[in-house]
């Protein structure tokens, strides 16, 4: 047995990590069916202010990333966002969304969209989890 600490980004090895995952998954749960969700706003010039990633996956909606470009902050782009990304994931039917933040980003944000803390870690800044049930 051989171990490597690798400290670049190796696209590579980590899709090979995570299809064994999948394979595992899939003798448990059946075939998976992650397919990316993304929703993004631009200005008139075409500039990128804003936007949500994520995937959904047996019936569950990932976000991994929520962004709004400071000048729009405070206007309701994130919350159209938001929606606009749940309501997708609702009809790929999913039923619940999971996100993770720092305390210092946007927990209150994801709470004002109807998003529960399940779980924290004490590390400064915390690791906030929350999970919303459609």
């Amino acid at each position: 047995m051989k171990f490597e600490v690798i400290h670049e980004e190796n696209n590579a090895i980590v899709d090979a990590l995570v299809d064994g995952v999948r394979q595992f998954n899939a003798g448990l749960l059946g075939p998976e069916k992650s397919v990316p969700l993304t929703v993004i706003a631009r200005d008139e010039n075409g500039k990128l202010i804003g936007g949500v990633g994520g995937r959904t996956i047996y019936k569950n909606f990932l976000i991994n990333v929520v962004w709004v470009d400071d000048q729009t902050r405070g206007t309701g782009l994130g919350h159209k966002l938001m929606a606009l990304a749940e309501a997708e994931a609702k009809q790929r039917g999913c039923l619940v969304a999971q996100v993770d933040t720092l305390s210092i980003q946007a927990p209150v944000f994801y709470e004002k969209q109807g998003f529960e803390i399940i779980g924290t870690v004490t590390t400064t800044p915390q690791r906030i989890f929350l999970m919303k049930k459609y």
